[in-house]
């Protein structure tokens, strides 16, 4: 297990047992003086959740870190035993809690409306967000063209269409830029197939021209047609000046830009996307390689991708497969949790994880 592991399966011992020895500790985890010294400073002093008793017991405190003063750690530190038992027994009811939910077995749960929660206005986050940039192609000649009442009406009915489609792959809106859109996928609401997501948004948005052709185009006597581009990475997203919906939800980070860039790369109803994008696609799609591009703002060329269609459902079950294998990332507290239910079904409690 690594360090995080073994945190919490540290806390979860000491909550049950008020105390335990850092031989036992030593013995049961298999930890070294330099990982049981650590993890001794981490719940004495970085979390406060934990006092020594003489050097040779932890002995569990059983507060929030914010109800603990830097001070009083000291002192619970340096105490007798009388006073380490006394903060033990004040916090029984907490403890036969934590006891309650074990036998009634953890539970490892991702919901959609988990997911789907937004960070308060003076919060920001970082997540991994697939960007999708769409334009109409033409739209300063329709203009000239168009009465402006008849150009409303067009983009309009643009729009609307596009809407649609985002809303089906349950993307996000953040702004319109003139005839431009920009698209968020994994914000607010996250998937797991967030660039699968994008990109089926971005082929049914291509397709939806021939039908807005067929329509309000036919009556302009205007051929409506658009550019995708899909990019992928991290972001850092929130509000960055507290009050005002101008910067609301907005994003920090290179991928809005890199998206915006592909879309310039590509032609009438293409949709192209990054390399890092075509990473997590797999085959999934198929695919036309662009080649090395030079993108302005950007200083190595990027490799790009137009997407061509969806591949076949067979060929998507297998590279969901090949994907697999893949490592965990960042799941320190899910993976304490597995480790806990483990630690209680080698002490005859059977655990269930859903």
């Amino acid at each position: 297990m690594d360090f995080f592991e073994n945190l919490a399966v540290v806390k979860w011992m000491l909550q049950r047992q008020g105390r335990i020895s850092y031989a036992t500790l030593k013995r049961e985890l298999g930890l070294d003086d330099a990982t049981l010294n650590d993890l001794r400073y981490e719940l004495i002093v970085g979390q406060r959740l934990a006092a020594d008793d003489h050097g040779e017991v932890l002995v569990w405190l059983g507060t929030e870190p914010s109800a603990v003063s830097s001070d009083a750690v000291s002192s619970q530190t340096h105490s007798g035993l009388s006073q380490n038992l006394a903060a033990v027994n004040s916090t029984e009811s907490e403890n036969n809690a934590v006891d309650a939910a074990v036998q009634s077995g953890p539970q490892l749960r991702v919901s959609n409306d988990t997911a789907s929660t937004t960070p308060s206005d003076t919060e920001a986050e970082r997540r991994q967000l697939t960007v999708m940039f769409c334009d109409l192609v033409g739209s300063t000649a329709m203009s000239e063209r168009l009465d402006p009442e008849d150009l409303r009406e067009v983009l309009r009915l643009y729009r609307d269409a596009c809407a649609k489609v985002v809303d089906r792959y349950e993307g996000h809106i953040a702004k319109h830029m003139g005839d431009g859109m920009l698209v968020y996928f994994g914000y607010p609401r996250a998937h797991e197939e967030d660039a699968e997501r994008a990109v089926r948004a971005g082929l049914a948005i291509a397709q939806s021209m021939a039908d807005l052709n067929a329509g309000i185009g036919k009556q302009y006597e205007i051929d409506l047609a658009v550019r995708i581009g899909v990019a992928t990475g991290a972001v850092v997203i929130g509000d960055i000046v507290g009050e005002g919906a101008s910067e609301d939800a907005a994003v920090v980070g290179d991928v809005p830009n890199l998206a915006a860039r592909l879309q310039g790369v590509a032609d009438p109803d293409q949709v192209v996307v990054a390399p890092a994008t075509v990473q997590l696609l797999g085959d999934s799609f198929q695919y036309e390689d662009l080649g090395p591009h030079e993108l302005k703002g950007i200083s190595e060329p990027v490799r790009l991708w137009q997407v061509l269609a969806e591949d076949d459902v067979e060929n998507r079950s297998e590279a969901r497969r090949v994907g697999s294998g893949l490592p965990l990332v960042g799941r320190q507290e899910e993976l304490g949790l597995l480790a806990r239910a483990w630690e209680g079904c080698k002490h005859g409690q059977g655990q269930v994880v859903l």
